[in-house]
């Protein structure tokens, strides 16, 4: 993460810049120090946008920072570019620190296979992702290629996981007839609203969030019990970490209500 040059050393600023997780051991001291670097943003009463990135299993994050809010970020589906110019639009107007995939599609290469980057924050979840598009890997390489996710997995959440006061926001899009009603099987407690679109909704890990949130105009669902079966999604992860996550999640094309759903969370919630 750039940081202001009046407060860093030039040798600390250009490796931030340098791309750091192709391989883990080989750049985890970068990895520290973006890390340092972003928690010590959080301390600054005033900051302008600033912006850098970091790589995940092959994949680069662009990591744009507005302010010092504590809460964090993420848009993980390539082809879901309206959540991306929602929370490009949030963030501007909002602060924050946002991670955005480089894709353009919801699959992206890793290995030798294309893999859901919403489907490997669990060792469990990585393995079915993994055998999706390739199920005949040969089991040392499986081994390998699953050992390689976790180290990079954890050093990616660290970084990207808010403080203690921070909430954990993911915006998606759905245009396969995905909607709210899907989630009912795995939600503890339910708040749907007649007036709205079932594919327009929140998904909330915090009984006291959903209760915040709840009285307000849109769908909303509690997710805080594991579900037997982990799909290696993020929110499980966050839940497992006990960060409060937010999933806001709208149709595609929907951008104007993506908008108003983000500042009805940031306004209730902060």
């Amino acid at each position: 993460m750039k940081m202001m040059k009046s407060e860093l050393s030039s040798d600390f600023f250009e490796k931030l810049s340098i791309p750091f997780i192709k391989r883990v051991n080989l750049n985890f001291l970068n990895c520290i120090a973006l890390f340092l670097s972003l928690a010590y943003s959080t301390e600054r009463d005033q900051l302008s946008v600033q912006s850098s990135h970091i790589t995940f299993v092959g994949t680069k994050f662009n990591i744009v920072q507005n302010g010092d809010t504590p809460n964090r970020y993420i848009w993980l589906h390539g082809d879901e570019q309206t959540a991306r110019m929602a929370l490009e639009h949030h963030v501007h107007h909002y602060g924050g620190i946002a991670f955005f995939i480089e894709s353009n599609t919801r699959e992206i290469p890793f290995e030798s296979t294309m893999i859901d980057p919403n489907r490997i924050f669990s060792r469990k979840g990585a393995y079915h992702a993994l055998r999706k598009f390739k199920p005949n890997w040969k089991s040392g390489a499986l081994k390998r290629a699953l050992n390689r996710i976790d180290s990079e997995r954890d050093i990616f959440l660290d970084i990207l996981m808010p403080s203690k006061n921070g909430v954990l926001i993911s915006v998606h899009n759905n245009f396969r007839g995905y909607n709210v009603n899907s989630e009912k099987d795995k939600s503890q407690r339910i708040a749907i609203k007649p007036d709205q679109n079932p594919r327009d909704f929140i998904i909330c890990t915090n009984s006291d969030d959903f209760e915040a949130l709840s009285s307000g105009p849109y769908n909303i669902v509690l997710q805080n019990i594991f579900p037997e079966k982990d799909d290696g999604s993020l929110s499980w992860e966050a839940l497992r970490r006990g960060v409060r996550y937010l999933n806001i999640e709208t149709r595609l094309g929907y951008l104007t209500q993506q908008k108003k759903m983000m500042s009805f969370v940031q306004n209730t919630l902060n």
